[in-house]
């Protein structure tokens, strides 16, 4: 952390201890690098949740596209079969959807209410550190006319720096004894604030995609079973024949030739989309 020293006006005596000053600066720094960090996290699990919200919206938008496929309308049985995958997908959108309101609520919104307490606490350190500077100055101004000699008149000027420097003076040791009490207090206090928000986070990421895995095992094993048997050879255009040429899902076994087939129906199929 870096201060703001001016070269004139400064007093001959130390009127902070060194010791006390590499305090401050010790607690303020651990909170500025704490800060850093929420602001960090913060913007990373905002992210994270909004990556999450695009991928099942575009899992739904292909099941949708898929319906409108003229395919669909050939083959009864692939129609009910993508009907059914669109149902799983919009139910795993759902899924989704109810555990990013879940670590909205219990892991970014308390992020940025803790992360709202910084301003002030900068504010505060400001305000600490402008009052230093006048103390430090008037110190100075009392300091020069100790030095000088004593006359009436520099008398009276004495009396009247002192008496400008004594609130001044109280007035910084009351915010500096302020901070650095509580500046370790509020440091000290993030491991409890923000362990419930970690272990709900954790119980979102675990509980609910075994939740959504579970209800949506029947519908999953029923498409894969009735696309893993291939589609019917209806009366079909050049424009589908590509697509109908393999099945929708993947052999179980990753040397079957048919993988390489798979691969390039899907690419066919996901080609208009926009």
């Amino acid at each position: 952390m870096s201060w703001i020293h001016f070269k004139i006006g400064q007093p001959k005596k130390q009127i902070v201890p060194k010791t006390v000053e590499r305090d401050f600066e010790r607690e303020y720094g651990k909170l500025q690098q704490l800060e850093d960090q929420i602001k960090k996290l913060h913007k990373d699990m905002k992210k994270s949740t909004e990556a999450d919200v695009a991928m099942s919206k575009s899992a739904v938008k292909i099941s949708s596209d898929l319906l409108t496929n003229p395919l669909c309308d050939q083959d009864q049985k692939f129609m009910e079969s993508v009907t059914a995958l669109d149902t799983a997908m919009r139910r795993m959108d759902a899924f989704n959807q109810e555990k990013v309101n879940q670590i909205q609520k219990t892991t970014i919104e308390p992020l940025k209410k803790f992360s709202n307490v910084f301003p002030s606490l900068n504010m505060a350190v400001k305000r600490r550190e402008q009052t230093l500077q006048d103390y430090k100055r008037l110190q100075s101004k009392v300091e020069k006319y100790e030095e000088k000699e004593k006359s009436g008149h520099v008398v009276v000027k004495l009396h009247q720096a002192k008496e400008e420097l004594r609130p001044v003076r109280e007035d910084f040791e009351a915010k500096n004894k302020q901070l650095l009490e509580e500046m370790p207090k509020f440091y000290n206090s993030r491991i409890d604030y923000f362990q419930p928000s970690f272990e709900a986070l954790i119980r979102a990421q675990k509980k609910l995609p075994y939740k959504s895995a579970e209800k949506l095992r029947p519908t999953c094993i029923a498409v894969s079973s009735e696309l893993s048997l291939g589609v019917s050879k209806p009366q079909r255009t050049p424009a589908c024949s590509s697509l109908t040429s393999a099945p929708i899902l993947p052999p179980q076994d990753g040397t079957d030739p048919a993988s390489a087939r798979w691969r390039q129906s899907c690419l066919h199929k996901m080609a208009p989309i926009p």
